[in-house]
Order: structure tokens, then C-alpha cells, then sequence
């Protein structure tokens, strides 16, 4: 008998099964290092910005603009939005039925939760302080971020992003409490810093 056509032992074909799994959940699993790296930089540059312009005590540490560290932020988290849209986008071709439709409404569920966060903010903004209008917007954005990433780990499944989604949501809540200052601090440095690294660990993960 050909050395290629004896039967398998267990164990190889264990060994088998496990490789080929791997494979499958490769394929099934979009690679998330864009998506973390890109809403990290857009969150430490962002927030970043604001943290500059109000500072801990009240006192700006630097002359940026609200108008610039707002259209800032905003500009960075559109384009961070589109790169997930794309990642999303890697599971139309190999995944079709049932796991196709659920990555096209996830795509959608990030515009609508974006859409009435908007809402929400245009409506109550108005009617707040300055500092505190900025604190709203950011606090909102950041809410719906933190429950979609936490929905994420679920639905691919990806249990770094659930855990960096829960930790997005404890630093918001406490920054939010704290004031716009420290809000922006811990989004920037927590949740950009974090998303950042998760991206890195996540893609070195990957390559094995």
C-alpha cells in the first residue's frame, strides 16, 4: 500500500481536523487589524484634540479650536467607519445565506446607530454649555462604539473586542462623570491606545 493511502491514526486525523478548522475560521472571521488600528488612531488623535482644548482643570493646554477638534474627530471616525464597512465587506464572497445577511446588517447597524446618536446630540446639544455640548456628542458616539464592539465579539465571534468593547464603555461612563477633560484623556489614551494594541495582537495572532 501507498505510504499516501494508508489509513490516518487518530491522532493525524485529529491533527487534520484541527488544521482545516483553523483554516475555515480564517476565512469565516474577517481580519479586524484595520478596523482596531483605524478607530485607534482616530480615537487618540481625535480625543486627543479635545484634551488639548479643554484640559483637566478647565484650562485649555492648547489653542485648538472646538469647531477644528470636532470636524477633527468626526472626519477621523467617518473614515474609521468605512474601513469597518470593508472589513465587513470580507465575508460576502466566501460566506453566503444566513452569516451573508448577518454581516450586511451589522454594516447597517453602525449607520443607524450613528444616525440616532446624531439625532439625540442635535437635539440636546442646543440646549447645553459649551464644554458640556462637546462632552454629549463624544459621550454618545462613544456609547454606541462600545455597544457595537462588545455585539461584535459576540456575533463573529471575537472575545478581544467584546472585552475592549466593555472596557470602551467603563472608561466613557467614568469619563463622562469626570468631565470633558478626563473624558477625552481616558478615550484618547485608554480606548485609542487599547484599540491600537488589540490591532497589533490581534494581527500577529492571526499570522501563527
Amino acid at each position: 500500500m501507498d505510504e499516501d493511502e494508508r489509513p490516518l491514526s487518530p491522532e493525524e486525523t485529529l491533527r487534520l481536523i484541527e488544521q482545516q478548522e483553523t483554516v475555515v475560521a480564517k476565512r469565516l472571521i474577517p481580519d479586524m487589524t484595520l478596523h482596531h488600528l483605524a478607530w485607534g488612531a482616530a480615537w487618540f488623535v481625535g480625543f486627543g484634540a479635545f484634551f488639548l482644548h479643554h484640559g483637566l482643570s478647565g484650562t485649555p493646554y492648547a489653542r485648538i479650536p472646538i469647531t477644528v477638534a470636532m470636524a477633527l474627530l468626526t472626519g477621523l471616525m467617518a473614515l474609521a467607519m468605512l474601513v469597518s464597512v470593508f472589513t465587513v465587506w470580507q465575508l460576502r464572497s466566501p460566506v453566503h445565506g444566513a452569516s451573508q445577511e448577518r454581516g450586511s446588517l451589522y454594516g447597517l447597524t453602525w449607520f443607524f446607530g450613528f444616525l440616532a446618536m446624531w439625532m439625540i446630540a442635535v437635539r440636546f446639544g442646543s440646549l447645553l454649555p459649551g464644554p458640556e455640548r462637546s462632552l454629549l456628542w463624544a459621550s454618545l458616539s462613544m456609547m454606541v462604539v462600545a455597544i457595537l464592539y462588545m455585539v461584535s465579539g459576540i456575533v463573529w465571534p471575537i472575545r478581544p473586542m467584546f472585552v475592549l468593547g466593555a472596557g470602551v464603555a467603563v472608561l466613557n461612563a467614568v469619563g463622562t462623570a469626570a468631565g470633558p477633560g478626563w473624558h477625552a484623556l481616558l478615550i484618547a489614551v485608554g480606548a485609542g491606545g487599547g484599540s491600537i494594541v488589540t490591532g497589533l495582537v490581534s494581527r500577529r495572532r492571526r499570522r501563527r
